[in-house]
């Protein structure tokens, strides 16, 4: 059954939502969804190096992800204006990543793939990937999860409490840029943003605290996914933003619900 490109489309979609929801609930409330489209923005240069170098998608992307969220911490950290920086390193390195792209000889990849996602041509090792992935995202937040959400509450109550609030940060900033490696093949770069953030404010409406949001935004994501591959396959659109559109009209049936409760 696995070698069936919509079981294995299915799969790798779902598997993707387990970081996603918890991780997606975070950044809604510290309201970093620009840091988030950063970081996926940069990925496109981390295609890029992948075929330049001969590197696996995953860890070049990975790579540089995480160059990306750290340059971002230590020059917010020395006051730099963040939407600002975020700008800036967002575009430029979308930027050179097509532009590097452009001078690796015989590269025939069709590099849309990687800005708008092409979950239905992944394979058997692309969803092993992904769940390994999801499922070390998931376990980094359950582990730090009380103090990600008292740093996010009250940084000076997390300090009080003995908590780093610049670590938690790290912990998020390091899940944020994984995430955005697995998730790369599936929804692109220029819409990994949407997938975090949708499913998280549908979620958002109706939960009645923290953990139930998470669970939330996950099982959103999940029926997300399920209803952009069936509107895909019904219609003949492309998958990636087929998913994010359901995610969208999920969290408009969200607000109605939330107005008629």
């Amino acid at each position: 059954m696995l070698d069936d490109f919509l079981m294995r489309a299915g799969l790798a979609g779902i598997g993707l939502t387990f970081a996603t929801g918890p991780l997606g609930s975070f950044v809604v409330w510290r309201r970093m969804a620009y840091f988030g489209d950063a970081t996926a923005h940069a990925a496109i240069l981390g295609v890029a190096l992948s075929f330049g170098f001969g590197l696996s998608i995953y860890v070049g992307t990975l790579a540089v992800a995480l160059a990306m969220a750290v340059t971002v911490a230590i020059l917010s950290g020395r006051g730099h204006a963040l939407d600002t920086l975020l700008g800036v390193l967002a575009h430029a390195a979308l930027a050179f990543g097509l532009v590097a792209a452009s001078f690796i000889s015989g590269l025939r990849v069709d590099l849309s793939a990687y800005l708008f996602g092409d979950i239905l041509a992944v394979s058997r090792a692309d969803v092993g990937i992904i769940w390994a992935g999801s499922a070390l995202v998931a376990l980094l937040l359950a582990w730090r999860w009380q103090g990600l959400l008292t740093a996010t509450v009250n940084e000076e109550l997390a300090q009080a409490s003995g908590l780093n609030p610049r670590a938690e940060q790290l912990v998020l900033t390091l899940a944020l840029a994984l995430t955005v490696a697995v998730a790369i093949k599936i929804v692109g770069a220029l819409l990994i943003s949407a997938l975090l953030i949708l499913p998280a404010a549908a979620a958002r409406q109706l939960a009645r605290g923290p953990e139930v949001m998470a669970f939330g935004a996950t099982a959103v994501g999940s029926l997300s996914v399920l209803a952009g591959l069936a509107a895909s396959l019904r219609w003949d659109a492309p998958a990636g933003p087929s998913i994010v559109a359901a995610a969208a009209v999920l969290f408009a049936v969200s607000l109605l619900a939330r107005r008629r409760s």
